[in-house]
């Protein structure tokens, strides 16, 4: 579609799109989500109208005189607003922190933790880390280079078998990190940047259309890696306990909870499974390295 078709469409009858295994109806008035989605959807399936969708999602204006006062934009699920308004500028962040939130929420056949996940030879790397760690920035570099992505938000660890279900969406940067992607990967798209959100200013990069074609294959996990960014700091990749990795995962988990037994079981699963380390890292191209020379357990193999 051209940016004008895309615009009309979504405003008469929504398009639906699929990421991974879910299936997301659309619509919209507001130009700011158009263009976002044109130009970091662009290798995603469009379906026809469906009989079954995941998440039916729409951002709108406010009917309130806001929407001509410092202009906002509301993101609704099933018709209703499940957070507060944002301002117009931050619609197409807010349709992609919205989609997280419908996946966190309700995909409950899966653990749902909150890491990037990245894979190479079928086997997957998940990177669990609270906000400002550095995990998108590192996730972005590594499929630049050669990694697949799976998800930079969300790692979903199918319940039935304990394999990773890939959810490849935009990768998110924030505030310093969209010039390093800038400076270290210049053929990357990146969206504009949007300044003075709840995240500071942020920026989104396009997934390379290798994980976007490569969307129905899962991967097994092999290691649990949380990393973390430190200003000058050598590049050092430590092992760490199963039983703090557990509860340090367990931590990042959306509905481990929720989920009872059948969560800590999965948990345990994805520790058993996996060769858990601690990461710290200054300079992309050394991570890069270190994470090229990582084998998979030996149970594995």
């Amino acid at each position: 579609m051209t940016l004008a078709e895309l615009e009309f469409q979504l405003k008469k009858t929504g398009i639906f799109l699929q990421t991974g295994s879910f299936i997301t109806h659309l619509q919209t008035s507001i130009p700011g989500v158009a263009e976002g989605i044109g130009l970091l959807y662009a290798d995603y399936p469009l379906l026809e109208q469906t009989d079954f969708t995941d998440f039916h999602v729409s951002l709108a204006y406010p009917r309130t005189l806001r929407r001509w006062f410092k202009p906002q934009v509301l993101f609704l699920f099933d018709g209703k607003p499940p957070f507060k308004p944002l301002p117009l500028d931050q619609a197409f962040p807010m349709f992609e922190w919205g989609l997280n939130w419908c996946v966190s929420s309700h995909a409950n056949h899966c653990l749902i933790i909150h890491a990037a996940v990245v894979e190479k030879g079928g086997y997957a790397a998940i990177l669990p880390a609270p906000p400002g760690s550095g995990k998108s920035t590192l996730c972005a570099a590594l499929v630049n280079r050669g990694w697949r992505l799976l998800s930079d938000e969300l790692a979903l660890v199918r319940v039935s078998d304990g394999l990773i279900i890939p959810l490849p969406r935009p990768v998110s940067l924030k505030n310093a990190s969209i010039d390093v992607i800038r400076h270290y990967e210049p053929e990357a798209t990146l969206s504009r940047r949007i300044s003075d959100t709840m995240k500071g200013t942020v920026a989104h990069m396009k997934v390379p259309a290798d994980s976007i074609a490569r969307a129905a294959e899962t991967a097994r996990p092999a290691w649990v890696i949380f990393p973390k960014y430190q200003a000058g700091a050598a590049t050092r990749l430590e092992a760490l306990p199963r039983a703090r990795a557990f509860m340090r995962v367990a931590d990042n988990a959306f509905n481990y909870s929720l989920l009872g037994v059948r969560g800590f079981e999965t948990m345990a699963g994805l520790i058993d499974a996996s060769l858990c380390y601690d990461f710290t890292y200054s300079v992309l191209d050394e991570a890069i390295e270190t994470f090229a020379e990582l084998k998979p357990p030996v149970s594995l193999m």
